[in-house]
C-alpha cells in the first residue's frame, strides 16, 4: 500500500532560456534526476516570453522553482526591472527558489541580480565566467572551423569554465540545500589567453586553429559587416571592452565549493567535443557554419 508521501509528486521546476547552452543542460540534469521540468522559451508550451508579462503566469503555474537565463543580456539596462517583475510574480505564486545565470566582473550585470532578492525568495546567483562551449556551439565556432578565431580579447587570460559545470551547480541549487542567498562564482581550474586556447582546440581537434586579436572598434565594424544593428553592436562592443580588460583572470573555487569537485579543465573539454563531432572531421573546412 502506498503511502500519500510515496506518491507526492515534486514541484515542476521551470527552466527559463531552456534550449540555450546551459538551460538545455539543466533541464537535461534534472529529467535524469526524475523531477518534472518545464522548458519556458517563445516556442514552448505553455509559450515563454521575457517581453509578455502575459506569458507569464501559465509558465509559473505549480512550480517551486525557476532557472532564469535572461534574453537578450543580462547586463540589458531593462533586465532589472523584468527580473524584479517576474520574481515578485513567481514568489507570490509559490515559486520560491529562484536562480540566475548572471556573468563575472561586469557591473551592469549587479541590478538585475539584486533584482531577484525579493522578500519571500530563496534566491541564488551564478556568475560564470566564459564557456568552454563557445567554441562548440557558440560565436566563436565558425572561428574554429574557418581556423581563425578573430576576437578582441588581445592577451588577457579568462578561466575558461565549462557550461556542463555551470549547470550542476545551477541544478544543486534548484534542488538541494545551502545555496539559498549565495553567489556562486564559477570558473575553469586555470587562466589561458585566447590563443592559448586556441592551441589547446587544436591539438585535440586535429585542425589548424589560430586566433587573431583585434581591436574592440574592429570586431564592431565586423558584427556591423554581419548585419547585426547598431544598438547591438554598441552594446556587445562596450560589454567586451569591459569583461577583457584582465578583471575575470582571477581563478576561483567556486565549483568546488558548490559541488566538492574540482571544475573540467579545458584541454579534457576539447579532447570530448573533437570526439563528439563538434568540429567535423580535422581537416576539412567547414562551407557553412552553424551557432
Amino acid at each position: 500500500m502506498t503511502t500519500p508521501h510515496t506518491t507526492r509528486q515534486r514541484p515542476t521546476v521551470l527552466v527559463l532560456g531552456g534550449t540555450g547552452k546551459t538551460g538545455r543542460r539543466v533541464a537535461e540534469r534534472l529529467t535524469a534526476a526524475g523531477r518534472p521540468v518545464r522548458i519556458g522559451s517563445r516556442d514552448g508550451e505553455p509559450r515563454f516570453d521575457w517581453e509578455d508579462r502575459a506569458t507569464w503566469a501559465p509558465a509559473l503555474r505549480g512550480t517551486g522553482a525557476a532557472y532564469l537565463a535572461y534574453y537578450p543580456d543580462i547586463a540589458d539596462p531593462g533586465a532589472a526591472a523584468t527580473l524584479r517583475a517576474f520574481a515578485e510574480q513567481a514568489v507570490r505564486g509559490g515559486t520560491r527558489r529562484l536562480v540566475l545565470l548572471s556573468a563575472r566582473g561586469v557591473d551592469a550585470t549587479l541590478p538585475a541580480e539584486r533584482a531577484v532578492a525579493v522578500d519571500g525568495a530563496e534566491w541564488t546567483v551564478i556568475r560564470a565566467s566564459w564557456f568552454f562551449q563557445n567554441f562548440s556551439e557558440g560565436i566563436l565556432r565558425d572561428g574554429v572551423l574557418g581556423g581563425e578565431i578573430v576576437f578582441p580579447a588581445g592577451d588577457v587570460k579568462e578561466p575558461f569554465v565549462d557550461a556542463d559545470d555551470v549547470a550542476e551547480v545551477a541544478v544543486a541549487a534548484l534542488t538541494g540545500d545551502g545555496h539559498a542567498g549565495r553567489i556562486h562564482d564559477l570558473t575553469g581550474p586555470r587562466p589561458l589567453t585566447f590563443a592559448e586556447a586556441a592551441a589547446e582546440i587544436a591539438r585535440a581537434s586535429g585542425r589548424e586553429v589560430r586566433y587573431a586579436p583585434v581591436s574592440v572598434a574592429e570586431y564592431g565594424a565586423t558584427l556591423g559587416g554581419h548585419g547585426l544593428p547598431d544598438d547591438l553592436v554598441t552594446f556587445l562592443t562596450e560589454l567586451f571592452g569591459t569583461l577583457l580588460d584582465g578583471r575575470n583572470a582571477r581563478v576561483t573555487d567556486g565549483v568546488r565549493r558548490a559541488l566538492g569537485r574540482a571544475p573540467r579543465d579545458l584541454a579534457d573539454f576539447a579532447r570530448e567535443a573533437a570526439a563528439d563531432g563538434a568540429w567535423g572531421r580535422p581537416g576539412v573546412r567547414a562551407a557553412a557554419c552553424r551557432r
